[in-house]
């Protein structure tokens, strides 16, 4: 009987518990991809144009992204309470709009309903924020592929949000919002006490691998599992009970990671697990050197050639320790003076005012605006652009993007990964890479060619997924894990701000101005009687032309963002092969 004790004593301390139980709220806390799919409801129930709705999801975006209030409580309160401040901002605000749009609520002016969307998709920053903290507590040495996991069911949360809603055949679209509401919040509640940090840097074990495999191989069979039943739900006329065996199947998926922690507390044997270090190995031997050291360290990265981080590891790290101790000798000698360096170098812990007179925080912030904004741009007005190329299902394309976000979330954790862990070389270039593919996607949606929505869906949807699996890795190799939340929020709020530049000013301006032609065109080529009716409608555009400018505009964007990524890449070589460099010896 003690013994059993003492195993379920391990199960709810087991730090991939705290892993697994993240996943799932993150799996239906990405409400904001669902915006797509309510957003054309929105619009007809309240009689908006193009321009107000995009204020919406300006909105929406500021909500998801603006997490300064989030960090702040989660270092006060425990992350249950967070999370259940979370929770209770998603239900008031998504529940108050569903409402409105139902007629069980007084209409409230734009800027109240700009209010209520904040409040609801606010609460995602919370649940982002509680998760991300305690499962990079837990696991130190694996920021990578935990991010990329976690972020990767963010991404997929649309798409499953969207097969439940189809599971329970709703009578009417509305009833969307209304899950939207209620669901999250549930599931948030149910779980918000797992999660917390349970001193994971101390239950390494060497069964670790394997598990991130059996995870990855469980994303790799959700991503395509959910395409293809969202496919055949497109294609064919499906009966209800297949959707529901296909939704049962789904849930069978996200929830067979749970047999981690059960494996490692009931059935395999206790052993002694190994600690990992909270800090790099570089860090620690940073953290232990004498302020003379610090110094001469610092003197080394100003005076050693410029073609000794080109040299092969074992030779590079020879040259430097014969510069360092020439520096040692001269400073000793009093022949230089060695000047002290304010501030922490690249890599270790920055404050968010010591990051931001930084460089390469600007060189992030601008290349995620721009490359990020612009994806985030297409997921907004996902369903007016699948609806002006004549589709009636938009639900499909926002599923679509959402499992392709998710792909690029977990692809973009892992593959970078590999790129600095194995050859040392600063995981900003698979960003550049990233912002490329972007770039392409935006070209097809602006062609508008047969099949070009499915394309652009794949590669805006894997590129857009990729940055937020990338940039909180390399923000925090670059600054440190001290004020991680700090930075990472800070980052964030390039998403609303590209947003509220493409989609609130460029893409709605662009819409309604080929709307009213055509609805000029209209008007001339019917009746004047058509056209008195035609007032009280909202604009509504058709054909390629309605978003070719904006896609245009946007692929150029993308490849601004791929330039200045690139220079970040040149200029964090040094920092990345001294991290990565020495581990690879």
């Amino acid at each position: 009987m003690g013994k059993m004790k003492e195993r379920v004593q391990a199960f709810v301390n087991n730090r991939w518990l705290v892993f697994v139980a993240a996943m799932w709220i993150q799996s239906c806390a990405g409400v904001g991809y669902v915006f797509g799919s309510i957003s054309p409801v929105i619009k007809s129930s309240l009689n908006y144009n193009q321009r107000q709705l995009s204020k919406l999801g300006v909105a929406k975006d500021l909500g998801d992204s603006v997490g300064f209030l989030a960090g702040s409580l989660s270092e006060i309160l425990p992350l249950w309470g967070a999370l259940l401040v979370g929770a209770l901002q998603n239900l008031i605000g998504y529940g108050w709009v569903w409402l409105i749009v139902c007629g069980r609520a007084p209409v409230l002016p734009l800027w109240a309903m700009c209010i209520l969307i904040f409040v609801g998709n606010n609460g995602e920053t919370y649940f982002n924020t509680a998760s991300l903290v305690s499962c990079v507590q837990n696991f130190p040495r694996s920021r990578g592929p935990v991010v990329g996991i976690l972020k990767g069911f963010a991404g997929l949360s649309g798409a499953i949000l969207t097969q439940i809603y189809t599971m329970i055949n709703f009578p009417d679209q509305a009833a969307l919002i209304f899950m939207v509401a209620v669901g999250p919040a549930l599931v948030v509640i149910a779980l918000m006490f797992i999660i917390r940090p349970v001193g994971g840097h101390r239950q390494v074990r060497p069964s670790d691998g394997l598990n991130f495999t059996f995870i990855y191989s469980v994303c790799l069979l959700l991503a395509p599992y959910l395409m293809g039943v969202m496919l055949l739900e497109d294609l064919v006329d499906v009966s209800h009970t297949i959707v529901i065996i296909f939704t049962v199947i789904l849930f069978f998926l996200i929830l067979i990671p749970i047999a981690i922690p059960i494996k490692s507390s009931f059935c395999d044997e206790p052993g002694d697990p190994v600690e990992e270090p909270l800090l790099p190995k570089p860090e620690q031997q940073a953290a232990g050197k004498s302020k003379q050291d610090e110094v001469i360290f610092s003197e080394v990265e100003d005076e050693k050639p410029k073609d000794v981080d080109l040299l092969p590891a074992s030779e590079r790290h020879k040259r430097i320790a014969q510069l360092q101790a020439k520096l040692f000798q001269a400073a000793a000698e009093g022949a230089v003076r060695v000047k002290t360096r304010r501030g922490p170098r690249r890599g270790e812990d920055f404050t968010l005012m010591e990051a931001l007179i930084k460089a390469d925080l600007w060189l992030i912030f601008f290349s995620l605006l721009l490359g990020s904004g612009s994806g985030l741009t297409v997921i907004d007005n996902l369903g007016q652009m699948s609806q002006s190329l004549g589709y009636d299902n938009t639900h499909i394309f926002v599923s679509m993007i959402s499992i392709w976000n998710f792909l690029g979330r977990v692809g973009g954790g892992y593959f970078s990964e590999i790129i600095v862990r194995d050859y040392a070389y600063p995981r900003p270039i698979s960003m550049a890479v990233a912002q490329l593919v972007m770039a392409v996607g935006h070209v097809f949606f602006a062609m508008g060619w047969p099949g070009a929505m499915h394309i652009g869906t794949l590669l805006i949807g894997v590129g857009y997924g990729a940055h937020w699996a990338i940039v909180p890795a390399a923000a925090s190799e670059l600054f440190g894990l001290k004020k991680f939340g700090a930075l990472y929020n800070f980052l964030t709020l390039a998403n609303p701000a590209g947003s509220l530049v493409f989609s609130g000013v460029i893409a709605s301006s662009i819409y309604d101005r080929e709307a009213e032609k055509q609805a000029r065109q209209h008007d001339i080529s019917g009746s004047i009687l058509s056209g008195m009716f035609s007032v009280d409608e909202p604009l509504k555009c058709e054909g390629s032309i309605c978003f070719f400018l904006t896609s245009m505009i946007m692929s150029g964007f993308c490849i601004i963002a791929a330039v200045l990524s690139l220079i970040l890449v040149y200029r964090t070589k040094t920092v990345y092969a001294n991290i990565y460099g020495k581990s690879r010896t």
